[in-house]
């Protein structure tokens, strides 16, 4: 008996997981028709041939299914990112920046949908909840670390003529060191914010045609050559040659 019960829940808990999965598909490729702010749960009951009222036994509100989406979207783009630091050695510390920079241009480019639903205009009356805060974290996290590592190892470079951080952001300094950017001072952690921006900004603009007629031909090697001096920018140091 104990174990037909079991048997009956791991099957109720199976097509409980398929049906979650087939709302959270056709709510991407409503996304891709609609935009975020269009995502309809009555459509998406509609689309899967239930009953509005059921498809609340999933997820209770637009929003609910919107946090879901956005927490997968951040999750894909953090496993992106950490898969491509992983495949480089570790004491090549602009070969993994490079890489990292890549696999977001890369994802952004294989999911433009999803990217833009993290990284794109506001959804109107839409707050994330703190359940997207770790997973939006996750390609920060690696960069921090590569950083960090070369750090360690004397491959930051020491920069001259930048202007010094404004007094004003020593309090976000403090906290951006705590969470993330231990042991670093605040002319890093700036230099560090402002290189992340350039990578996300390069990739937004070149997802939302703001490229179109100025960036035509190679824009894989133009973004190359953002990256790359982004990381001059940073004090990555050119990664000697492996024996």
């Amino acid at each position: 008996m104990v174990g037909e019960m079991n048997a009956s829940r791991t099957a109720r808990e199976r097509v409980r997981a398929e049906l979650t999965r087939e709302i959270k598909d056709i709510a991407r490729r409503q996304l891709a028709v609609e935009g975020a702010a269009g995502l309809s749960l009555r459509a998406v009951a509609r689309e899967l041939g239930m009953v509005s009222s059921a498809i609340y036994r999933y997820f209770p509100s637009r929003d609910e299914l919107l946090t879901a989406l956005i927490i997968e979207a951040f999750d894909a783009v953090g496993a992106a990112v950490e898969e491509a630091d992983a495949a480089c050695p570790r004491d090549r510390h602009l070969d993994r920046w490079m890489a990292v920079c890549r696999s977001i241009r890369a994802w952004a480019l294989a999911h433009p949908h999803e990217y833009a639903l993290i990284h794109g205009s506001p959804v109107p009356g839409y707050v994330a909840p703190q359940d997207t805060a770790a997973p939006a974290a996750r390609d920060g996290i690696v960069m921090a670390g590569i950083l960090r590592d070369a750090n360690e190892a004397g491959g930051l470079s020491p920069l001259t003529g930048l202007p010094p951080p404004p007094i004003a952001f020593a309090p976000d300094g403090e906290q951006l060191r705590e969470a993330l950017f231990s042991p670093f001072c605040d002319d890093i952690i700036l230099r560090a914010l402002w290189a992340w921006t350039a990578v996300y900004g390069a990739v937004s603009f070149e997802l939302f045609g703001m490229y179109k007629t100025v960036i035509e031909h190679d824009r894989a090697a133009t973004f190359d050559h953002m990256a790359l001096t982004q990381a001059r920018i940073l004090g990555l140091r050119e990664d000697a040659p492996t024996a």
